[in-house]
């Protein structure tokens, strides 16, 4: 595939579609911003996407819960074509709020789970939050970690980050099968559940997990927000930072995953 059309999925509050396709435009694809009543009528256009992306904003206002009712609409309305999608290789990413709306339509953790697995709830600090974290990229299924450096920095900005799981069996089955992406972590790559280095208390600091076979992600972070080294914490001091943010090698590894 020489060419890997990406797809940016967007409601009403959605407010990072257009740096998430800006993201994967600058890895390499091609990106189209798609509401979902456009996808609804037409499930046909994901015949031709290998990439698609729900990003982060507060889809519906965020009523009822945090991503709540995108999720329900895309369950009842695109549940068939997106498990198709993922069936045929198709890639996965959800942002912030896509993370919530992708965790309760049981597309994450997969691997036969069941909605309801896990959730993302009201964050230990009991208010919203925004800064920059430390992250480690563990070793998992995930084709958008792949080779990434072991610690990374991205921003975050979430009241509902806080990840838990239904019950310690669920926890068990993801950390087993290698499905934990992503992890609070201090400077030193060292887990954390201290804030505000785990800005939401998340269980065993996950910040990411992808499903059963690494072909969906989703993170709190934003990778969209870090795709410039100049959009870093520290370039106003004086330092010199890379080309590259930490984010935009997420993109890159989708895109290179989709070719291959």
């Amino acid at each position: 595939m020489s060419t890997v059309k990406s797809m940016v999925l967007r409601t009403a509050g959605t407010n990072c579609d257009c740096e998430t396709a800006y993201a994967l435009e600058t890895a390499g694809a091609v990106a189209e911003r798609v509401h979902v009543n456009r996808l609804a009528e037409n499930t046909k256009l994901l015949d031709d996407c290998a990439i698609v992306a729900v990003p982060g904003g507060f889809s519906y206002g965020d009523d009822v819960a945090a991503g709540k009712i995108l999720a329900v609409e895309l369950t009842q309305r695109l549940g068939d074509a997106f498990r198709k999608f993922v069936e045929r290789g198709g890639l996965m990413i959800g942002i912030c709020n896509g993370f919530q709306v992708l965790v309760k339509t049981g597309l994450l953790p997969g691997a036969g789970l069941g909605q309801g697995a896990c959730t993302l709830t009201d964050n230990d600090c009991h208010r919203y939050w925004d800064g920059w974290v430390y992250l480690r990229c563990l070793p998992s299924k995930s084709l958008f970690t792949l080779g990434t450096n072991e610690i990374v920095r991205m921003p975050v900005a979430h009241a509902e980050g806080k990840f838990t799981t239904r019950n310690k069996d669920v926890l068990d089955t993801i950390t087993a099968g290698g499905q934990v992406a992503l992890q609070y972590c201090n400077a030193d790559g060292i887990a954390s559940s201290e804030f505000p280095e785990n800005p939401n208390g998340s269980q065993l600091g996950i910040a990411g997990i992808c499903d059963d076979t690494g072909q969906v992600l989703g993170m709190m972070p934003h990778p969209e927000r870090f795709i410039f080294g100049r959009q870093g914490p520290d370039w106003t001091r004086g330092e010199h930072p890379p080309d590259e943010g930490d984010g935009l090698g997420l993109f890159k590894n989708a895109v290179a995953a989709a070719k291959s």
